[in-house]
């Protein structure tokens, strides 16, 4: 005798991901719409249905924004575009549509700790002078030493090795050091700076 299987229910209103089912979608390997062998978002379109099937409440998207893919994505170049490897902007929104039809929250990835060194906000950081507006969207420190040729402090990354890099200087000369808890590929931003969560903000209702 057949028995029908009650699919699972989120609570509903503003709580729901208290008991919401969410699906974490890794792009990259989930599915290849194209068959270049890289997953992208209209792979993941046209796997809704089956999701929907399983009684999720949602999909958590990994990054899928522009990157120089040093990290898997976790170090981005554009918070308001997708890399060409997963697709464009129409097909994440084609992508949404789709999954808001099915009654599938979509909820993405976006990495507000840290930055791709190749961020317009870091290129810019580089090309100024220490002390300068730019600079402060990140932890920029004068070194230790006669010469500042060492880290500010000791602090080691989450992937090994100082989390300190200095940099070179417009003309040429050794210069600040930034602070990445990660790669040396990610700068930390810094969040005590009232523009970047401005800027935070405005990436944020681009996505909504």
């Amino acid at each position: 005798m057949d028995q029908a299987i009650e699919l699972h229910k989120a609570t509903s209103g503003s709580e729901w991901w208290r008991s919401g089912v969410i699906y974490q979608i890794y792009p990259r390997s989930f599915a290849d719409a194209n068959g270049d062998g890289i997953g992208d978002l209209k792979g993941i379109e046209q796997k809704l249905d089956s999701l929907a099937a399983l009684g999720i409440d949602a999909v958590w998207l990994s990054p899928f924004f522009k990157s120089p893919q040093k990290d898997a994505g976790y170090d981005v170049a554009d918070y308001i575009d997708v890399d060409p490897l997963f697709g464009t902007l129409e097909d994440f929104d084609s992508m949404l549509a789709k999954a808001h039809s099915l009654g599938i929250r979509v909820m993405i990835d976006l990495v507000p700790n840290h930055t791709s060194d190749q961020h317009q906000w870091f290129q810019k950081a580089l090309a100024s002078a220490p002390g300068s507006a730019e600079r402060e969207f990140y932890h920029f420190k004068d070194g230790l030493g006669a010469n500042g040729e060492l880290p500010p402090n000791n602090w080691v990354s989450m992937f090994g090795g100082p989390a300190w890099t200095r940099i070179t200087e417009k003309d040429g000369t050794p210069g600040q050091w930034f602070v990445h808890l990660f790669d040396s590929s990610q700068p930390d931003l810094n969040w005590s700076n009232e523009k970047v969560q401005e800027a935070f903000e405005e990436i944020l209702k681009f996505w909504l």
